[in-house]
């Protein structure tokens, strides 16, 4: 049997897979067994974000390797602790709770959320308002938060006192907020829900209703976090407004599990010791790892170099939307780059594994580019001419 034979038979079926196999990578490229090279604009769904085999990730995660690869949370370590100084410092929050995803991580918030609401004095507020069309996790509590019937069937009873609202629907938002409200969550962009863009207004109508009724406002940066939108955090596009909580993982640690919760100052007291854990979180390789992926990307030009490269990308394929009406609409930011089609998504995909370019889908009928944040322009020209001829032949 081959290798896809032998994962069919003893893993479950929980992914649709492509018949794919990699074999090794190489900064933007990956390798199949067979040597065939294919353009990674996928990063591993917005994971590898340095690309693949980086000297530094290596060099990094290979130093810790060995000297010590775990200890638990029951002592302190150095890899935690750097990476928890820099994410506080260039970040407007005073306190991080570190684990290994980006569900945990919600889940994280979700517990300090409820825990909050619960020391009021009525004890009623428990009420969590969450996004339509939003994706926050697998797990039942991030189901449950999740603005999407399909990711939630057959796995009933839910999580109570869950509402949920219209995105960028202020007037929605206004009529489901509460005195019982303990927390609004939502995605700056949501990701797997289309590449939809919170607008500066509702966030700011989110941060003064949340203020109005003593809220926890939550953002879920999973996939928007650690340079993907052209800023280290989502959040930066809508300041002066900031959230009370934010959580990341993804792109964090180039490719190796961890998630993190980050806390302002005033709730960061919330959990005691005991309230909340994660034997993994903290990671002494995970977070060696993490620090190079810090201190690369906040080094200078760096997001500005991404930046200018993204308005490239996002400017070339609003070209090809104005040359072919296949193509409904180009939105997002940075490198959080999605192009709504009048035909389902993973037939384009398809076409792009055939002139071997790697993409996702990000639902039925959008396809995401979320490339490593080194991607190039000469990158984004194989696309671009990949795409034209796609479209071209769909004529």
């Amino acid at each position: 049997m081959n290798i896809i034979q032998k994962s069919n038979e003893y893993v479950l079926n929980t992914y649709k897979r492509y018949p794919l196999v990699f074999d090794y990578g190489k900064g933007m490229y990956l390798y199949t067994e067979k040597g065939k090279r294919f353009l990674d604009m996928a990063s591993g769904i917005a994971v590898s974000s340095l690309g693949h085999a980086h000297p530094e990730i290596i060099k990094a995660i290979s130093n810790q390797t060995k000297k010590l690869i775990h200890t638990s949370n029951l002592y302190y370590s150095m890899p935690y602790t750097e990476l928890a100084e820099k994410l506080i410092k260039k970040s407007v929050f005073s306190k991080v709770f570190f684990c290994n995803s980006g569900a945990e991580a919600n889940e994280a918030a979700l517990k300090l959320a409820r825990k909050y609401g619960n020391s009021i004095k009525n004890h009623k507020k428990v009420e969590i308002i969450a996004m339509k069309n939003s994706f926050h996790g697998r797990t039942i509590a991030t189901v449950s938060i999740t603005g999407q019937t399909k990711y939630q069937k057959g796995f009933s009873p839910l999580l109570k006192n869950i509402k949920f609202t219209e995105f960028n629907n202020i007037n929605d938002l206004k009529k489901k907020i509460n005195n019982n409200t303990c927390a609004v969550i939502l995605e700056p962009i949501q990701g797997e829900g289309g590449i939809n863009q919170a607008d500066m207004s509702f966030i700011i109508a989110a941060r003064d209703l949340c203020d109005k009724y003593n809220a926890l406002l939550i953002f879920d940066e999973i996939q928007t976090g650690i340079g993907r939108t052209g800023k280290l955090f989502a959040y930066e596009h809508f300041q002066p407004v900031e959230p009370d909580i934010i959580t990341v993982a993804k792109g964090l640690a180039a490719g190796l599990p961890i998630g993190v919760m980050l806390v302002k100052e005033q709730y960061s007291n919330v959990f005691e010791p005991g309230n909340h854990a994660s034997t993994f979180g903290g990671n002494l390789v995970s977070c060696s790892s993490a620090n190079v992926v810090i201190d690369t990307i906040t080094k200078d030009k760096f997001l500005k170099n991404l930046n200018n490269t993204a308005n490239y990308f996002k400017n070339k394929l609003i070209e090809l939307k104005n040359k072919y009406k296949q193509i409904v609409e180009v939105r997002g930011t940075g490198y959080l780059i999605g192009i709504e089609i009048d035909f389902e998504a993973p037939d384009l995909i398809n076409k792009l594994i055939e002139k071997n370019i790697i993409a996702v889908p990000a639902g039925n009928n959008v396809v995401r580019f979320i490339p490593p944040l080194i991607a190039d322009k000469e990158h984004f020209e194989i696309v671009i001419k990949a795409l034209d001829k796609i479209f071209k032949g769909k004529k």
